[in-house]
């Protein structure tokens, strides 16, 4: 049985408070290491010490109890846990004591001026993601890159999905470890502001099934904000396109940003008007015919979690 959201949130307080104690070792606190330590990182008790909090109270705080936290006790915790900025934010937001303003909620509709704003951009393929990573909109020099994905239906038309479950020889671009785990990260951020969500509940879960790599990122309680990234996407027609990533957030829509991909050179933006104008039409991967059995497979096993998920 599901618990409330309450339950949930103190759950992920819990799992995200250990996970940094752990990764903190006592030098980097100027703790003496000690002969006798049984645990990775600095125990219950130092932590609580070097916040200036009881332990008793601490170790209840890291066990999910249902127990207070003023701002100032979560402060003190997140410079001796050595948070940064988007840890510390994810920390305060799964204590339900926010430092940004409430009452933003997620944008029930994407405004209409956006599209026009997607369209003149092109050759440059640019699209609006939601902090799930839902592709809610996109212009015609994305869905060249990516034809199969902009057909696809909503629950299966996500970045995330597709970055875990389509085959590395299918991609329409170099995804490495280290991309994939910053989307993961971001997506850990947000979801600190959605816990309990059945609905983003529901999409970790069929995450965590489809793919082992997914739930071992997950697992990690990393958390991060969207950055600019380098990425290098291929088509049938041009193997290398390297481009740079910029993410704008939707001013009056919150919860979701634009993605802007920029060309990296002049041969990366002429292959691209070349493809928007024409060139692509039924260019596939040679792997395509062959992967087609396996999508339909992972997309009925997405759509038996998603019931299962709502009847229990």
């Amino acid at each position: 049985m599901m618990g409330t959201v309450s339950d949930v949130r103190r759950e992920e307080l819990a799992a995200f408070l250990r996970s940094r104690r752990e990764r903190i070792s006592p030098e980097d606190v100027g703790l003496p290491v000690g002969s006798r330590r049984r645990t990775s990182g600095l125990r219950r008790e130092e932590v609580a010490q070097l916040a200036g909090v009881g332990v008793t109270w601490y170790t209840w705080l890291e066990q999910g109890r249902p127990i207070h936290a003023s701002a100032q006790v979560l402060a003190a915790i997140a410079r001796t846990l050595q948070l940064d900025d988007v840890e510390r934010q994810h920390l305060f937001r799964l204590a339900d004591m926010p430092e940004t303003p409430q009452g933003q909620g997620l944008c029930p509709q994407l405004p209409p001026e956006i599209q026009p704003v997607l369209d003149q951009l092109s050759p440059m393929p640019a699209n609006v993601v939601t902090e799930r990573y839902d592709i809610v909109a996109w212009n015609a020099a994305y869905a060249v890159l990516f034809p199969h994905t902009t057909a696809l239906p909503p629950p299966e038309r996500n970045s995330i999905y597709q970055c875990f479950t389509v085959p590395a020889c299918c991609r329409a671009y170099e995804n490495s470890d280290e991309q994939r785990a910053a989307m993961v990260a971001q997506l850990r951020a947000a979801y600190g502001r959605h816990v309990g969500d059945p609905a983003w509940t529901a999409f970790i879960k069929r995450m965590e099934a489809i793919s082992p790599e997914f739930a071992t990122m997950w697992s990690t309680q990393d958390v991060a904000h969207p950055g600019a990234f380098h990425k290098v996407f291929r088509h049938p027609l041009y193997p290398r396109l390297p481009m740079t990533s910029t993410s704008m957030a939707i001013q009056g829509c919150p919860g979701s940003r634009m993605v802007i991909y920029t060309p990296a050179d002049a041969a990366t933006r002429q292959a691209m008007e070349h493809l928007l104008y024409g060139d692509a039409a039924g260019a596939r991967f040679p792997c395509w015919e062959s992967h087609r059995a396996r999508e339909r497979v992972l997309s009925a096993a997405g759509a038996r979690l998603r019931c299962v998920t709502v009847v229990d």
